[in-house]
Protein backbone atom coordinates (compact mmCIF):
# COMPACT_ATOMS: atom_id res chain seq x y z
CA UNK A 1 0.00 0.00 0.00
CA UNK A 2 1.49 3.39 -0.96
CA UNK A 3 1.83 6.29 1.47
CA UNK A 4 -1.18 8.22 0.14
CA UNK A 5 -3.46 5.17 0.39
CA UNK A 6 -2.12 4.38 3.88
CA UNK A 7 -2.76 7.94 5.01
CA UNK A 8 -6.24 7.92 3.49
CA UNK A 9 -6.97 4.69 5.40
CA UNK A 10 -5.70 6.26 8.65
CA UNK A 11 -7.81 9.38 8.06
CA UNK A 12 -10.92 7.27 7.55
CA UNK A 13 -10.21 5.34 10.75
CA UNK A 14 -9.66 8.63 12.61
CA UNK A 15 -12.97 9.95 11.27
CA UNK A 16 -14.63 6.80 12.58
CA UNK A 17 -13.42 7.72 16.07
CA UNK A 18 -10.15 5.79 16.35
CA UNK A 19 -7.99 8.14 18.45
CA UNK A 20 -4.90 6.03 17.80
CA UNK A 21 -5.42 6.52 14.07
CA UNK A 22 -5.73 10.27 14.60
CA UNK A 23 -2.38 10.27 16.39
CA UNK A 24 -0.84 8.27 13.52
CA UNK A 25 -2.30 10.76 11.00
CA UNK A 26 -0.58 13.53 12.92
CA UNK A 27 2.70 11.61 12.98
CA UNK A 28 2.47 10.77 9.27
CA UNK A 29 1.73 14.37 8.26
CA UNK A 30 3.87 16.14 10.85
CA UNK A 31 6.69 17.03 8.47
CA UNK A 32 4.21 18.26 5.82
CA UNK A 33 2.41 20.36 8.42
CA UNK A 34 5.71 21.78 9.72
CA UNK A 35 6.76 22.68 6.19
CA UNK A 36 3.44 24.40 5.53
CA UNK A 37 3.59 26.25 8.85
CA UNK A 38 7.20 27.28 8.27
CA UNK A 39 6.38 28.59 4.79
CA UNK A 40 3.48 30.57 6.18
CA UNK A 41 5.43 32.07 9.04
CA UNK A 42 8.81 32.52 7.32
CA UNK A 43 8.16 35.92 5.75
CA UNK A 44 6.22 37.44 8.66
CA UNK A 45 7.21 38.65 12.09
CA UNK A 46 6.81 35.94 14.65
CA UNK A 47 6.23 36.60 18.26
CA UNK A 48 7.90 34.57 20.97
CA UNK A 49 4.80 32.38 21.30
CA UNK A 50 3.75 31.56 17.71
CA UNK A 51 6.34 29.69 15.72
CA UNK A 52 6.28 26.75 13.34
CA UNK A 53 6.01 24.13 16.07
CA UNK A 54 3.39 26.08 18.00
CA UNK A 55 1.27 26.53 14.87
CA UNK A 56 1.44 22.82 14.00
CA UNK A 57 0.68 21.68 17.54
CA UNK A 58 -2.16 24.16 18.04
CA UNK A 59 -3.62 23.06 14.70
CA UNK A 60 -3.48 19.42 15.81
CA UNK A 61 -5.16 20.25 19.11
CA UNK A 62 -7.97 21.86 17.14
CA UNK A 63 -8.26 18.71 15.00
CA UNK A 64 -8.66 16.69 18.18
CA UNK A 65 -11.17 19.14 19.70
CA UNK A 66 -13.19 19.15 16.49
CA UNK A 67 -14.45 15.71 17.44
CA UNK A 68 -15.91 14.05 14.40
CA UNK A 69 -13.84 14.90 11.36
CA UNK A 70 -15.29 14.13 7.97
CA UNK A 71 -12.09 13.97 5.97
CA UNK A 72 -11.81 11.80 2.90
CA UNK A 73 -8.12 11.65 2.00
CA UNK A 74 -4.72 13.36 2.25
CA UNK A 75 -5.79 16.24 0.00
CA UNK A 76 -8.90 16.90 2.04
CA UNK A 77 -6.77 16.73 5.18
CA UNK A 78 -4.35 19.35 3.81
CA UNK A 79 -7.27 21.60 2.81
CA UNK A 80 -8.62 21.30 6.35
CA UNK A 81 -5.13 21.95 7.73
CA UNK A 82 -5.02 25.20 5.74
CA UNK A 83 -8.33 26.30 7.24
CA UNK A 84 -7.20 25.34 10.72
CA UNK A 85 -3.89 27.18 10.37
CA UNK A 86 -5.81 30.23 9.21
CA UNK A 87 -7.99 29.99 12.29
CA UNK A 88 -4.98 29.64 14.61
CA UNK A 89 -3.14 32.57 13.02
CA UNK A 90 -6.21 34.83 13.08
CA UNK A 91 -6.99 33.93 16.71
CA UNK A 92 -3.37 34.59 17.64
CA UNK A 93 -3.41 37.98 15.90
CA UNK A 94 -6.66 38.91 17.67
CA UNK A 95 -5.27 37.81 21.02
CA UNK A 96 -2.07 39.83 20.53
CA UNK A 97 -4.07 42.92 19.56
CA UNK A 98 -6.32 42.53 22.59
CA UNK A 99 -3.27 42.24 24.85
CA UNK A 100 -1.74 45.39 23.35
CA UNK A 101 -4.98 47.31 23.74
CA UNK A 102 -5.29 46.64 27.40
CA UNK A 103 -5.98 43.08 28.34
CA UNK A 104 -6.00 44.04 32.02
CA UNK A 105 -2.35 45.06 32.01
CA UNK A 106 -0.69 48.43 32.39
CA UNK A 107 -0.47 50.04 28.96
CA UNK A 108 3.10 50.68 27.82
CA UNK A 109 3.24 51.86 24.21
CA UNK A 110 5.79 50.22 21.95
CA UNK A 111 7.75 52.45 19.68
CA UNK A 112 9.99 51.84 16.73
CA UNK A 113 9.88 49.85 13.52
CA UNK A 114 9.62 46.45 15.21
CA UNK A 115 6.38 47.34 16.98
CA UNK A 116 5.00 48.92 13.81
CA UNK A 117 5.87 45.78 11.82
CA UNK A 118 4.10 43.54 14.35
CA UNK A 119 1.00 45.77 14.34
CA UNK A 120 0.93 45.98 10.55
CA UNK A 121 1.31 42.21 10.15
CA UNK A 122 -1.48 41.38 12.61
CA UNK A 123 -3.76 44.06 11.18
CA UNK A 124 -3.17 42.67 7.69
CA UNK A 125 -3.93 39.11 8.83
CA UNK A 126 -7.23 40.24 10.37
CA UNK A 127 -8.16 42.35 7.36
CA UNK A 128 -7.41 39.45 5.00
CA UNK A 129 -9.50 37.16 7.22
CA UNK A 130 -12.47 39.55 7.09
CA UNK A 131 -12.12 39.92 3.31
CA UNK A 132 -12.02 36.12 3.00
CA UNK A 133 -15.21 35.83 5.02
CA UNK A 134 -16.89 38.04 2.43
CA UNK A 135 -15.26 36.18 -0.49
CA UNK A 136 -16.41 32.82 0.88
CA UNK A 137 -20.02 33.92 0.46
CA UNK A 138 -19.42 34.15 -3.30
CA UNK A 139 -16.74 31.56 -4.16
CA UNK A 140 -15.72 28.79 -1.74
CA UNK A 141 -13.01 27.33 -4.01
CA UNK A 142 -11.30 30.68 -4.39
CA UNK A 143 -11.40 31.06 -0.61
CA UNK A 144 -9.79 27.62 -0.21
CA UNK A 145 -7.05 28.62 -2.67
CA UNK A 146 -6.25 31.73 -0.62
CA UNK A 147 -6.35 29.81 2.68
CA UNK A 148 -4.01 27.14 1.41
CA UNK A 149 -1.62 29.55 -0.27
CA UNK A 150 -1.66 32.49 2.17
CA UNK A 151 -2.31 30.80 5.49
CA UNK A 152 -0.79 27.33 4.91
CA UNK A 153 1.93 28.25 2.40
CA UNK A 154 1.02 25.43 0.00
CA UNK A 155 2.28 25.38 -3.59
CA UNK A 156 0.02 25.54 -6.64
CA UNK A 157 0.67 21.84 -7.27
CA UNK A 158 -0.36 20.92 -3.72
CA UNK A 159 -3.45 23.13 -3.87
CA UNK A 160 -4.48 21.68 -7.23
CA UNK A 161 -4.19 18.16 -5.80
CA UNK A 162 -6.09 19.08 -2.65
CA UNK A 163 -8.94 20.69 -4.57
CA UNK A 164 -8.99 18.24 -7.47
CA UNK A 165 -8.48 20.96 -10.09
CA UNK A 166 -5.68 21.87 -12.49
CA UNK A 167 -2.76 24.10 -11.60
CA UNK A 168 -4.04 26.57 -14.18
CA UNK A 169 -7.36 26.79 -12.33
CA UNK A 170 -5.47 27.42 -9.08
CA UNK A 171 -3.42 30.21 -10.72
CA UNK A 172 -6.58 31.75 -12.18
CA UNK A 173 -8.41 31.58 -8.83
CA UNK A 174 -5.36 33.02 -7.06
CA UNK A 175 -5.15 35.94 -9.49
CA UNK A 176 -8.89 36.66 -9.22
CA UNK A 177 -8.74 36.41 -5.43
CA UNK A 178 -5.77 38.79 -5.28
CA UNK A 179 -7.68 41.40 -7.30
CA UNK A 180 -10.83 40.99 -5.18
CA UNK A 181 -8.88 41.06 -1.91
CA UNK A 182 -6.79 44.06 -3.01
CA UNK A 183 -10.00 45.97 -3.70
CA UNK A 184 -11.49 44.85 -0.38
CA UNK A 185 -8.34 45.79 1.52
CA UNK A 186 -8.23 49.22 -0.10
Amino acid sequence: MDQAALLTDLIRKACAGDEGALQRVFEATYQDLRRLAHLRLSDHQRGPVLDTTALVHESFLRFVKAGELSLEDRHHFLRYAGQTMRSVIVDYARERQAERRGGGAKHVPLTGRFAEAIDADEDLILRVHEALEELSRHDQRMTHVVEMRYFAGMTEVEIAGALGVTERTVRRDWEKARVILAAALG
